[in-house]
């Protein structure tokens, strides 16, 4: 059995969406020959906490190193008693990230490397690994792997879930804060052994701007779905509904709104009065005041469940329980986890999402797609998924692509990216 260090600063009991990927690796990886130990975060205040996350791991022998660290979260921790805060309102979010980008270079986590980095070397002292994973965000993780990986002379493979430079929620207040970023960026990308990108559009953003890339150096690892999570031991314990249920999982945040959803939801009911009342838009996550002040003002409280953070496993008896699952993003850098998680319920999904890959992979995966402001748009597709639904003709994606996205088989591919460091 080899050893890998996985450095996630993001990581179980942390809940929503994104721990899931870090987490499906750690859990299957001994599968392949590589027995994991996670450097994370210790108890810190977020926006969600999910212990059943943490139980999926137990019984499988896996070392946990919990670090402290000096960041925004820490400071909320000493005045929450659970830990877990509630979503400030978008406005208020958006100028927190204002503020620490003007501070903090990469991000705001940047108090965590010299903790980790002490733990980290406590730990390489006594134990021998033979790769080194980082995954960002934070960016602040691959910075501590090209530290330990220039110390120690370990291979290094990072591992990007959004882009660093070019993530479109990210703000420069000054050229010179993007010029340090892009030079930070740079060194991580040489000291890297690997690079590995869960989305094609980063892959490409990567390759245009640092030229001393080649193609094969970027290799994509998509994002996908865990087939455990997709068992449920009695059908009849889904909380199954008699209207056609739209599900959205996950929060909304800078420019991912249902505003145009429920603006379409209500023009629908609007132009087709009959469906009032056989159609739920049900949305599993943290939820803003603002979102919930929209649904009333347009009279779509009898339309809309709002359930709240659940832990994961009930979130996905939902999924299961619907028939249709809604995503809305505005940008084709990133590769939310939950698109792949939808594949993976068999269920049709409906995507107001802008041209581009992810609109690909929907269509790909038997979906149906929508401008993600064109309310008209989003109204049409959701009447005409009505209309499926009523026809029982609803389909989601074949299982030959839900099979490509399978978390077991893709641990695979990354426990081969390892082996390929190991020495001769």
């Amino acid at each position: 059995m080899r050893n890998v260090l996985v450095i996630a600063y993001y990581f179980p009991p942390l809940g929503l969406s994104g721990v899931q990927r870090t987490l499906k690796f750690v859990k299957y990886l001994e599968q392949f020959g590589w027995q994991p130990t996670v450097l994370t975060i210790g108890n810190v205040a977020y926006f969600a906490k999910d212990e059943s996350l943490l139980k999926e791991l137990d019984g499988l022998n896996i070392e946990i190193i919990r670090t402290d660290s000096l960041d925004p979260n820490t400071v909320l921790r000493k005045r929450n008693k659970d830990n877990v805060v509630r979503l400030p309102k978008e406005r208020t979010q958006k100028l927190y990230r204002m503020l620490t980008d003007l501070f903090f270079i990469p991000d705001n986590k940047i108090g965590w490397k010299r903790h980790a980095l002490k733990a980290a070397g406590t730990l390489l002292e006594k134990k021998k690994f033979d790769v080194i994973f980082a995954t960002s965000p934070p960016q602040t993780a691959f910075i501590i792997g090209r530290k330990l990986k220039e110390k120690y002379k370990i291979p290094l493979v990072i591992d990007y879930r959004d882009a660093w430079v070019d993530y479109p929620f990210k703000w420069y207040p000054t050229p010179l804060h993007k010029y340090l970023n892009i030079r930070k960026e740079r060194k991580v990308l040489r000291a890297a052994d690997s690079i590995l990108t869960a989305s094609r559009r980063v892959k490409e953003f990567i390759l245009r701007r640092y030229k001393f890339l080649s193609y094969n150096d970027v290799q994509l690892l998509p994002q996908g779905f865990d087939p455990a999570d997709m068992v449920v031991e009695e059908r009849g314990l889904l909380p199954i509904t008699e209207k056609m249920r739209i599900t959205y999982s996950g929060t909304f945040y800078e420019d991912r709104t249902p505003l145009y959803f429920f603006e379409a939801l209500s023009l629908v009911f609007k132009n087709h009065p009959k469906m009032r009342g056989r159609i739920e838009a049900c949305f599993v996550g943290a939820f803003r005041t603002e979102h919930i002040n929209l649904v009333n003002k347009l009279q779509l409280q009898d339309s809309v469940n709002i359930l709240g953070y659940l832990e994961h496993k009930e979130t996905v008896k939902y999924l299961l329980a619907s028939d249709v699952l809604w995503v809305m993003m505005q940008d084709d850098l990133s590769s939310p986890g939950k698109i792949f998680e939808y594949i993976g319920t068999g269920k049709k999904i409906l995507g107001c999402v802008p041209e581009g890959n992810i609109r690909h992979l929907i269509q790909e995966a038997n979906g149906i797609s929508a401008e993600p402001k064109n309310v008209r748009q989003i109204a049409d597709a959701i009447a005409a998924l009505y209309h499926q639904y009523e026809q029982k003709e609803l389909r989601g994606a074949r299982s030959e692509i839900i099979d490509k996205y399978n978390r077991v088989h893709l641990t695979g591919e990354l426990a081969k990216v390892f082996t390929a460091h190991l020495e001769v």
